[in-house]
């Protein structure tokens, strides 16, 4: 069974990510692209996890017996490439083998679109659609492919590394000057995954002192979740300290998602590099414009946002959600908690490359440790704290908590006063004292998720632990 969640389809390797399934998604794409009638090409990249090469290619193979032109990234590379070729090249469709952040087990294909952006749900729709119909039809006629090397010869397979392409754009778009002047000492750690080459070059290009780990290929990702967090960064920070390094910078498995350890040797919550970059945007870029987060991203930029005189606009999960608004509203950037986040004039996506780049230039440009920028922020728009917790569960506790929380829509008896009740994604409950607690279930992992932002610490978790309560989760 091939279905989208919110960051494209993903299944376990061997259980439902198999070469049949690879090739009937494949093959679905044929159908939608001539249905369409638009250009008969596309552009096909991998990042390192087991079989995503092969993947890439048995994808290939399809393409080519359908008479489409498939480019081929040659070299496991960052998913943001894949979307900046979609966009620069004026392409139709891209795709990328990729489970993004999910454990070693599973991999998966991204769908981007015209302007290189995610498949919004009425394009993955439309996609399984077709596959619904293929399904039928393939014990009576089997899905056709040509032999790689065939394809090769024929030119429908061609195989391209538009790398530096991408690394210009970057370079382009950032203050290389004063990151030279700076003379910074940076931690880099890809967590086994495409970004070394990309982040590696940009910044010894701009003569930063740079150090790795966890830099070689490791289809297992050194036995841990790939994916930047406090959890999984402990190497990185202890690193940062050290070697008395001025930043920490990680990123997940297909380098879409940032994880960042500050000049003290503190994780920095997706959440909080959000918060920094859109205030050195406007601050010191003089930038001007919106921001764009989704439901379970702090409303501390909302904050920021009020103190420039501008709006912080809130969308369901998804990046295709955000990238859309931002489009909508000329946004200055939009991001997420989980680490992703994209600036205006760059990708329509996540890009943890150029978010790594925006960063040590914030650095260079102000003269100033994150952990000072930071304050400055808390100093003059106040703090805000979060809890997070994910919970595993049962199809039959999946089936009870969805009763509960979307058809009978209850909620639990709240110590704050409720504003109002939002269900456009889960069920998120925003209180008068300016916090909030949303509960939905994860689109591209088997989690309920509870996010909750209160003005105190002990406040935030005193919900959580209701709603844990109230679903009967602890």
């Amino acid at each position: 069974m091939v279905a989208f969640g919110t960051g494209g389809w993903r299944a376990i390797i061997g259980d439902e990510f198999t070469k049949a399934n690879i090739q009937l998604l494949a093959k679905a794409m044929c159908r939608k692209i001539k249905a369409e009638g638009v250009e008969k090409t596309i552009v096909i990249g991998y990042d390192r996890r087991f079989l995503a090469k092969e993947a890439m290619q048995w994808a290939a193979e399809v393409f080519a017996a359908e008479g489409i032109t498939s480019l081929l990234i040659n070299k496991s590379s960052p998913t943001p490439l894949i979307m900046f070729y979609t966009m620069k090249h004026n392409l139709p469709y891209g795709m990328m083998v990729t489970a993004s952040h999910n454990p070693a087990i599973y991999n998966g294909i991204k769908v981007f679109t015209k302007g290189g952006r995610d498949a919004d749900e009425k394009q993955t729709a439309n996609i399984e659609g077709y596959i619904r119909e293929l399904e039928s039809e393939i014990r009576e006629n089997p899905i056709q492919t040509m032999e790689y090397a065939t394809g090769l010869e024929k030119g429908l397979i061609r195989e391209i590394y538009p790398l530096n392409e991408y690394l210009d754009n970057i370079i382009d778009a950032v203050d290389m000057g004063a990151i030279r002047k700076a003379g910074l000492k940076i931690a880099l750690d890809p967590m086994y995954g495409v970004s070394e080459t990309s982040l590696k070059t940009i910044l010894l290009t701009a003569r930063c002192e740079v150090q790795m780990i966890h830099e070689r290929h490791d289809t297992l990702f050194g036995g841990k979740l790939p994916s930047p967090s406090a959890a999984t960064l402990r190497s990185l920070q202890t690193f940062v300290i050290d070697e008395k390094c001025d930043i920490g910078l990680a990123t997940d498995g297909d380098a879409d998602r940032i994880g960042v350890i500050d000049d003290t040797g503190r994780f920095l919550h997706p959440n909080d590099i959000l918060v920094l970059l859109y205030y050195y945007l406007v601050k010191y870029k003089g930038w001007s414009g919106p921001v764009v987060r989704n439901l379970s991203t702090t409303h501390m930029l909302d904050k920021v946002a009020e103190s420039f005189g501008q709006k912080c606009y809130e969308v369901p999960v998804g990046f295709k959600y955000i990238s859309a608004k931002m489009a909508e509203t000329d946004a200055i950037i939009g991001g997420e908690s989980s680490g992703g986040l994209t600036v205006r004039g760059h990708i329509n996506g996540k890009d943890g490359v150029y978010a790594a780049a925006l960063l040590v230039e914030m650095i260079a440009v102000t003269g100033k440790k994150l952990s000072e920028i930071y304050r400055m922020i808390e100093e003059e728009c106040g703090s805000i704290h979060m809890e997070e917790r994910d919970y595993k569960f049962t199809h039959e506790k999946k089936e009870e908590m969805m009763k509960i929380l979307m058809e009978e829509r209850k909620v639990p008896e709240l110590p704050y006063e409720v504003e109002r009740i939002s269900y456009m994604d889960g069920c998120k409950i925003y209180f008068k004292n300016g916090g909030w607690v949303v509960t939905r279930f994860s689109g591209t992992e088997p989690l309920l998720r509870i996010f909750c932002e209160m003005p105190k610490k002990e406040d935030a978790e005193k919900v959580s632990g209701i709603y844990e309560e109230f679903l009967g989760l602890k």
